[in-house]
């Protein structure tokens, strides 16, 4: 089941069943969280996901409908608004797809994260690769190529997960803290900057640092003159 809900100065939540077969309505519910968040005024994001398929969770399934899930993925990952994830149980699917794109990830100590199977071996979506993007080939081997199990305690050692979260409520909480005050915009280039960072030269890099500092002086000197 996927539902989302929003309330003026709350953050907005998206919760993710992975034992569900990706459909239509599910590109859909993130798509409608991401409109709300690029209106909201202020808040993170909450996405909740538990949940694994089983081994016929890709009957029904075609490659435009995970093209589009993949893009609405995209989205989701690049919003101007901080994205806190909370795992509990088992997480693969559509659940791990969506853990794995926030910028916060919480999970339960019950939670293990799984690269869902079909008969004849792992979902080659981008699962994968941000798994891989996070805690390299090496050490995410296992999960990737044969779906085998990666703990919350393995995940917090290996970075994909940045804190068990015994108390979610008040894990929230301090995430919401934490972002306070964090302008969205300057969080989207600030996350694009970080992204490139493990996949592009110092002097290719540079350019777009330089870019973002140069935005940087200037609003603090329009601050400095309007404070004035």
């Amino acid at each position: 089941m996927v539902t989302t809900k929003t309330a003026p100065q709350t953050p907005l939540t998206l919760a993710l069943d992975g034992s569900e077969p990706l459909t239509a309505a599910t590109v859909k519910a993130v798509t409608v969280l991401c409109d709300q968040a690029e209106d909201a005024a202020d808040g993170i994001v909450t996405v909740r996901v538990t949940g694994a398929p089983d081994l016929t969770w890709t009957s029904g399934v075609d490659v435009i409908l995970v093209t589009k899930w993949e893009r609405v993925l995209r989205r989701l990952e690049r919003l101007p608004r901080a994205t806190v994830a909370v795992a509990s149980g088992d997480c693969g699917g559509t659940a791990l797809d969506a853990f794995l794109a926030a910028d916060i990830r919480m999970a339960l100590p019950d939670t293990r994260l799984l690269v869902p199977r079909d008969a004849t071996a792992t979902w080659p979506g981008m699962a994968g690769y941000r798994l891989v993007q996070l805690a390299g080939a090496a050490r995410t081997r296992k999960a990737v190529l044969f779906g085998h199990p990666i703990a919350a305690a393995e995940a917090l050692d290996l970075g994909i997960v940045d804190e068990i979260a015994e108390d979610p409520a008040a894990a929230l909480a301090a995430a919401a803290e934490v972002t306070r005050g964090v302008s969205g915009q300057e969080l989207a280039i600030r996350r694009q900057l970080l992204f490139d960072a493990t996949t592009t030269s110092f002097e290719d890099a540079l350019g777009a640092h330089l870019a973002a500092c140069d935005r940087a002086l200037r609003q603090s000197t329009g601050r400095t003159v309007e404070a004035s």
